[in-house]
């Protein structure tokens, strides 16, 4: 298991949930929602570099049979503008079926109405993260897809670079 604090988003068309896990990649914890629009990549920035982030693990939403629709579109479209703002820390998409099903489950007893709102992206980041934490642990190998940042070489030609 790598070492080092990785960051979970659940974006959503409103608002972005953020978790972190400690440096030993055992637990994910809820960090805060962000607002989607103007500024959102700059305040995730900001997270990734107080934390001192490892990697960020976005919630990449397929459908149950695995295949990729709309908010899958727009999701790695989300994935690739972050991964441009932060690198060179990388970026992976991991599956997230069910994630914010799992979180709505949990919170619905304990919060009601726009407060649940409010924590549910946040629960759902966490579940992304720990579910990729665990998948790491139990295999060895960083869970999901590397999100790859077009850079301009010296001769002015784009190439594409992995961050790992």
């Amino acid at each position: 298991m790598r070492r080092g604090i990785r960051l979970g988003v659940d974006p959503g068309d409103a608002r972005i949930g953020v978790a972190r896990c400690d440096p030993s990649g055992m637990l994910a914890t809820p960090v805060e929602t962000v607002r989607r629009g103007r500024g959102d990549l700059r305040r995730l920035r900001q997270l990734v570099l107080a934390e001192e982030t490892l990697e960020v693990v976005v919630g990449l939403p397929r459908s149950l049979s695995g295949e990729e629709g709309p908010a899958a579109v727009k999701t790695r479209e989300f994935a690739q503008r972050l991964a441009e703002r932060i690198a060179p820390v990388p970026v992976r998409l991991v599956d997230e079926r069910l994630t914010t099903v799992t979180a709505e489950a949990m919170l619905r007893d304990q919060r009601k109405g726009q407060q649940r709102r409010a924590v549910v992206d946040q629960v759902a980041a966490v579940v992304i993260l720990q579910h990729a934490l665990d998948t790491e642990r139990a295999t060895g190998n960083a869970p999901g897809e590397v999100v790859t940042v077009g850079v301009t070489d010296t001769s002015g030609d784009d190439v594409e670079e992995t961050h790992e």
